[in-house]
């Protein structure tokens, strides 16, 4: 749906609405059992709530192509991802609160583990801890301060995740990704895509060399692989199109970055699924709408823990009674893209889509991906999920006479 119409239909109301989007939920039948992880888990608070509510399925970008968690989760925003594009380093840099400019590009880097040869063997070296990634982060960042008269930025984030910022004067997106995608394959040179990206990826190139010296005796994080790598995009903020107070609840950087981009409060959230559903419930008064991240449904998934993935599950099940208690007026669960287990990475596949409100029809099945396919919101783009959950709000005006 077009942002203006939006921005034109919506009216102010005292509902609440809530967004839990379960990173990757969606996944495929394991061979041994032929059950998905959401048909496996023993979840059965989500499936009384999927039984109150209506059932679908979700394209994020268009049928077929598998997406990326930036532009995924644009569009359940209501932006459209193609319209909107945005790199997932912006996103990290925000996620950490660091004020991108126009004299910024930022990259996603994720840690590695590469041989002697150059192929790289994994590509987020086993998960480091986040301890380590602060000792390693520290130890570049002490080494590699400026490139070309280019300060060079260096930030920690979880795990095997980190940021580099470049900050000067003539730089420009429009670089290809170091990351090949597969393990056993060498990480490709930065080469620049457009004219004006020359000075980015010769700064980039540098630095990757100077780093991998510093990293080059680490057992298991001694490269790194960069993507995302971009500048910050003009986008309009969400409150300004809805007419609600806006706030997100997650515990990864990237997901705060994502919020902040169109313009949400960003609550700390601790580190625990708990924690999050403690930090909703004590500010469900303060805010119209929520944006809701659990992170490790999509993390299991890309590892190929089916089992891990299915426990998650089950981990937020064990907190929905609360939502009850908590008013909501519309109650959205998804996924942002699937990635199911079996894949070991994003798919392609349609996410399963639940919405409970008292205007809605309710379709009396569990949650799970054969029953959004039968259920009664039927396929549908991402991008309409936003209006779907203002017109169940009660906060969307009448089109036309």
């Amino acid at each position: 749906m077009d942002l203006k119409l939006i921005k034109t239909l919506t009216v102010k109301s005292s509902t609440k609405i809530l967004l839990m989007v379960m990173d990757g939920v969606g996944g495929l039948p394991n061979p041994a059992t032929g059950k998905t992880e959401l048909e496996t888990a023993k979840k059965p608070n989500l499936d009384e709530l999927a039984k109150a509510g209506m059932l679908g399925l979700t394209h994020p970008i268009a049928r077929g192509i598998t997406p990326g968690s930036g532009p995924a989760h644009l569009a359940l925003f209501g932006y459209d991802p193609i319209e909107f594009p945005i790199g997932r380093g912006v996103l990290e840099a925000l996620g950490i609160n660091f004020p991108m400019t126009c004299r910024n590009i930022a990259a996603r880097a994720n840690f590695a583990t590469m041989d002697k040869s150059g192929a790289i063997l994994d590509r987020r070296a086993g998960r480091i801890p986040t301890d380590k990634n602060i000792e390693l982060t520290g130890r570049l960042s002490a080494a590699i301060k400026e490139i070309d008269g280019v300060k060079i930025i260096i930030k920690n984030g979880k795990e095997h995740r980190f940021v580099v910022i470049l900050e000067g004067d003539g730089l420009a997106d429009g670089v290809n990704e170091t990351d090949p995608q597969k393990e056993g394959l060498k990480a490709h040179e930065v080469s620049p895509l457009r004219p004006e990206a020359k000075k980015t990826a010769e700064v980039l190139n540098k630095f990757i060399k100077l780093a991998n010296e510093v990293l080059k005796n680490e057992p298991k994080a001694n490269t790194f692989l960069l993507r995302g790598i971009a500048s910050c995009p003009d986008i309009p903020a969400l409150k300004d199109i809805t007419k609600m107070s806006t706030a997100c609840v997650a515990n990864y950087p990237m997901y705060k970055g994502l919020a902040r981009l169109v313009g949400m409060d960003v609550l700390d959230a601790g580190d625990t699924i708990k924690s999050e559903f403690d930090l909703l419930e004590q500010n469900v008064s303060k805010y119209d709408f929520f944006y809701m991240h659990i992170k490790k449904t999509d993390s299991y998934g890309e590892d190929g823990n089916f089992d891990a993935k299915v426990h998650i599950i089950e981990e937020v099940d064990i907190e929905i009674p609360r939502l009850k208690k908590m008013g909501f007026d519309v109650i959205c669960v998804t996924g942002d893209h699937c990635t199911p287990a079996v894949l070991k990475g994003h798919g392609w596949q349609p996410n399963p889509f639940l919405l409970v409100s008292k205007n809605s029809f309710p379709d009396g099945m569990a949650f799970t991906e054969r029953n959004c396919a039968k259920g009664g919101l039927g396929q549908m783009f991402s991008k309409e999920a936003m209006p779907l959950l203002l017109g169940n709000a009660g906060r969307m005006d009448k089109y036309g006479a």
